[in-house]
C-alpha cells in the first residue's frame, strides 16, 4: 500500500490505515526529532505528539507530500517540546532545585541511532539555520523545495544555508579530528 492511499484511508477515518502510518513514519520522526537535538530520553514524547497532531489535523491535509507535512510538524513539535523545558528548567532553578540529567546513559543509548558520535556532535554544534537543513537533506533525502517548504524560507536561502553548514561542518570535524588526534598521539 502507497503513501497516498493510506492517507487517504486515514483521513477516511479507518484506523487500521492511521496504525500503519505511525508504524512506517515512527522511525522517521524518532530519527529526525534526535537529529535536531532531542534528548533520547524526550524522542518518545515527541514523537507520541507528533502523531496526535497528525491525528487531529489529517482532515486539513492538503500537501502534495505527506512526509513533508510530517517533518514540519516534527520540527514544530520539537521546538515547542524544547522551549517548554527550558521553561520548566528555569522555574525549577529559579525555586533552588538542582536538576540533573543523566547525560552518559542518554549518550549511550543515542549511539543505537548514529553510527558516527563525531559526526552526530559536530551536527549538534551547527547553527538551528544549518543544522535543519543539513538533517533533512543528508539524513532524509528532503528536496531543495522539501526543505524550503518544511522551514518555511525561501529556496535560494535553502541553498545558501546547505553551502555555509557545510563549511561549518567541515571545519568543525577537522577540530575534532586533530582533538582526536591529539588525544591518541
Amino acid at each position: 500500500m502507497n503513501e497516498e492511499d493510506l492517507v487517504f484511508r486515514a483521513r477516511n477515518g479507518n484506523m487500521q490505515a492511521f496504525a500503519e502510518l505511525i508504524d512506517v513514519y515512527t522511525p522517521t520522526v524518532k530519527r529526525f526529532a534526535f537529529q535536531l537535538g532531542t534528548n533520547y530520553d524526550d524522542i518518545d514524547d515527541i514523537t507520541q505528539e507528533v502523531f496526535v497532531r497528525v491525528f487531529r489535523f489529517l482532515d486539513q491535509f492538503s500537501q502534495a507530500k505527506f512526509t513533508t507535512w510530517l517533518y514540519k510538524i516534527t520540527l514544530n513539535v520539537t521546538r515547542d517540546f524544547a522551549r517548554n523545558k527550558q521553561r520548566q528548567i528555569k522555574k525549577v532553578l529559579k525555586f533552588g532545585k538542582e536538576r540533573t540529567f543523566n547525560g552518559k546513559t542518554a549518550e549511550e543509548s543515542i549511539l543505537r541511532f548514529e553510527e558516527d558520535r563525531t559526526l552526530h556532535e559536530c551536527i549538534q554544534k551547527l547553527d538551528e539555520k544549518y543544522r535543519i537543513p543539513i538533517v533533512l537533506f543528508y539524513f532524509h533525502d528532503k528536496s531543495y523545495g522539501d526543505i524550503a517548504e518544511i522551514t518555511g524560507i525561501s529556496l535560494a536561502n535553502v541553498k545558501t544555508r546547505l553551502l555555509r553548514g557545510k563549511e561549518h561542518l567541515k571545519k568543525l570535524l577537522a577540530l575534532a579530528e586533530k582533538r582526536e588526534g591529539e588525544n591518541h598521539g
